[in-house]
C-alpha cells in the first residue's frame, strides 16, 4: 500500500553518470504516482536531465558560489523548507546530503537514504577471496529507497521520454534529414583505467566509418576536443559534438542516436535513460558492481578478459590502479565491437574509402 500523496524531496548530486542513473527511477515514480509532487536537488548544470521528466520541480545547486561550504548547505535547507516538503529521499548519502536530510528529520519529516552496498562492492573488487557475483543495480537500490518511504516502484514498466525536435545547432552538425544510421561514440571516462586504448579506438572508428550508411558523432568534454579531432582523422560522416551545442542539445542529439558506444561513463547512462541502445567497454570496473546502463542487456557489455586478469574488477569506480593491469582493455578486440555495432545498426554496404577530400 503506497503512502498518501505528498511532496517528496529527492537529493542526488555527484557526477553526471550517477545523476543520470536516477532519471529512469524518477520517471517510473512519476508515472506510477502522478499525484505526488517531486522536487529534485542536483547540480544546476544537470537540469536538462531532469527536464526529461514531466512535472518535476528542479532545484539547482551551485557548489562554487551560493551553496559553497557549510553556509551553502543551510541555504539549501532554508530554500527547500519553504516548499512544504513531506518526505526526503537521499539518493546520494554523503556528508552534504546527510546534513540536509537530517535537518528535515529534526523538523519532523520522514527520511530515507540509498544503501549503496559498499561492503558487497568491496568484496567484488578485492584481490583476495573475491566474491565475484552480480550485485543489485543502483536503479533497484534507489527504488528500494522509495519503497521504504511507502512508494514501491516497478522499474519494468517505465516509459522513455519522447524525442525533442532537433535544434538549429544540431541540424547544422547533423543535417535536417536523417538518411543514415546514427552512431554516437563517447571514447573517454573520468579515469584512465576505464578508457579504451587510443590505437584500438582509432582502429574501431576507422572500421565503422567504412560503412556508407552510418553517421558517427564523437562525444566528450570541451577539454577533450583536441583528442576527438585527432580521433576523427578526417573520416567522412564523422562529427565532433563538444563545442558545437549546449548540454541540453547534446541530450537531445543522444536521444536520436540508434546506438551509443561508450566506456563505463556518464554518456552511457544518459543514452540509456533516453531509451537508446548502448554498448559499453569495461576495463578495471565491471557491470556486476551495479552500474550497467538502464535496461541494457549484459551482452551489450564488452568486459576485459578475467582469465588473463583474474583480479578484475579491481575497482568500483575506476579510481584504483593495480600494477600489471594497465592494459586489460587490450583484451577487448575492436573487430568484435565493430561486428556487434554493424549487427545492431544493420549495416551492410562498405565504401571504397572513408576519407574526406579536404
Amino acid at each position: 500500500m503506497a503512502a498518501e500523496a505528498k511532496h517528496i524531496l529527492v537529493i542526488r548530486l555527484s557526477a553526471m553518470g550517477d545523476v543520470a542513473m536516477t532519471i529512469p527511477v524518477l520517471r517510473a515514480f512519476r508515472q506510477q504516482y502522478p499525484e505526488v509532487r517531486i522536487t529534485a536537488v542536483s547540480h544546476h548544470f544537470f537540469k536538462p536531465l531532469f527536464d526529461t521528466i514531466p512535472g518535476v520541480h528542479f532545484y539547482g545547486v551551485n557548489l562554487n558560489k551560493r551553496h559553497k561550504g557549510f553556509d551553502g548547505i543551510f541555504k539549501i535547507f532554508a530554500d527547500l523548507k519553504r516548499l512544504n516538503i513531506d518526505v526526503v529521499a537521499d539518493l546520494h548519502n554523503v556528508l552534504r546530503s546527510k546534513i540536509i536530510r537530517n535537518l528535515f528529520r529534526l523538523w519532523g519529516k520522514k527520511v530515507a537514504h540509498t544503501d549503496k552496498g559498499r561492503d558487497e562492492k568491496k568484496a567484488l573488487v578485492r584481490s583476495l577471496n573475491k566474491d565475484f557475483k552480480e550485485l543489485k543495480s543502483m536503479f533497484q537500490r534507489h527504488a528500494d529507497t522509495f519503497e521504504s518511504l511507502g512508494y514501491p516502484i516497478d522499474l519494468s514498466v517505465v516509459d522513455f521520454p519522447e524525442k525533442k525536435p532537433l535544434s538549429k545547432d544540431i541540424i547544422q552538425l547533423s543535417g535536417d534529414v536523417k538518411h543514415e544510421k546514427w552512431l554516437g561514440i563517447a571514447p573517454y571516462a573520468q579515469y584512465d583505467s576505464k578508457i579504451y586504448p587510443e590505437d584500438l579506438m582509432k582502429q574501431l572508428v576507422a572500421s565503422i566509418t567504412e560503412y556508407r550508411d552510418v553517421k558517427v558523432f564523437l562525444f566528450g568534454s570541451r577539454a577533450e576536443t583536441a583528442k576527438l579531432k585527432e580521433l576523427r582523422q578526417g573520416y567522412k560522416n564523422t562529427y565532433i559534438v563538444p563545442g558545437n551545442m549546449t548540454f541540453e542539445e547534446e541530450v537531445t542529439l543522444i536521444s536520436h542516436l540508434d546506438v551509443l558506444l561508450a566506456m563505463d561513463s556518464g554518456n552511457a547512462h544518459i543514452a540509456a535513460m533516453m531509451g537508446v541502445n548502448v554498448l559499453t567497454l569495461w576495463g578495471a570496473t565491471h557491470p556486476y558492481a551495479g552500474f550497467m546502463p538502464f535496461r541494457q542487456p549484459m551482452e551489450n557489455a564488452f568486459v576485459s578478459d578475467r582469465a588473463k586478469y583474474p583480479m578484475l574488477p579491481t575497482s568500483v569506480y575506476g579510481n584504483k590502479e593495480v600494477i600489471g593491469y594497465e592494459d586489460v582493455m587490450r583484451t577487448i578486440d575492436p573487430k568484435e565491437v565493430v561486428t556487434k555495432l554493424t549487427k545492431i545498426l544493420d549495416l551492410k554496404t562498405v565504401k571504397a574509402h572513408n576519407y574526406t577530400s579536404s
